[in-house]
């Protein structure tokens, strides 16, 4: 793995592919969300590897350190911002730790946690993206004259969207689970709402979580 990751650093960042040479890791539970980032990566050069929870990131990071790790706030085995402070703190730290939640009110604890910056769901724009890992990068790793894709958008890829809906109902429909982790379901059915830009079940998922406080 360390012959792996010297040949990525070994790839300089270009003007067009600013994130060119990374390995990033995104811990994140929704098949939509992580279709986003992997289309943004792909476009800006970086590489990607994606873990559905926690527990699956750090069996990732007992095998390599990622240049940049975005974890969601949210997920099925705990709060993002445990593994934000993980990450903070080791030695040798990630270099660009970004927080992800469709819950503005998250943020301040992802900072709190040590993340860098933030990202709100959906994730739509390439702009965005590229410019926070990149201002939260070491100098020798930017790219010289970055040139953001500011007009390209996307939109959220149906297949995984419908992926994301079905596991949602699955959830609903155990009571178990659904009684176990109501923060974590109405959080995650908000999250694949606002992606669909569906502000009816957005505000269902919202429902959901005051009745089961």
């Amino acid at each position: 793995m360390t012959g792996m990751s010297n040949t990525l650093h070994s790839l300089k960042p270009t003007s067009r592919r600013p994130l060119h040479g990374l390995m990033d890791l995104l811990v994140e539970d929704s098949l939509t969300a992580g279709e986003a980032v992997r289309l943004i990566c792909i476009t800006s050069g970086a590489r990607l590897r994606r873990a559905d929870c926690i527990e699956s990131a750090r069996q990732h990071l007992r095998i390599y350190r990622p240049d940049v790790a975005i974890v969601d706030m949210g997920l099925p085995d705990g709060d993002g911002a445990v593994l934000i402070s993980e990450l903070a703190q080791a030695n040798p730290r990630t270099q660009t730790i970004i927080g992800l939640t469709a819950d503005l009110n998250r943020a301040k604890a992802a900072m709190e946690a040590g993340a860098d910056s933030f990202f709100e769901k959906p994730l739509n724009f390439i702009a965005g993206f590229q410019s926070a890992i990149v201002m939260n990068l070491p100098h020798h790793r930017r790219p010289m004259d970055i040139r953001l894709l500011l007009d390209l958008a996307f939109e959220a890829d149906q297949r995984a969207l419908q992926e994301d809906v079905v596991h949602a109902l699955e959830l609903l429909n155990s009571h178990e689970k659904a009684g176990a982790q109501s923060d974590y379901l109405a959080a995650f059915i908000a999250g694949v709402a606002r992606t669909a830009s569906d502000p009816t079940s957005e505000r269902a998922a919202e429902q959901y979580s005051n009745t089961q406080n």
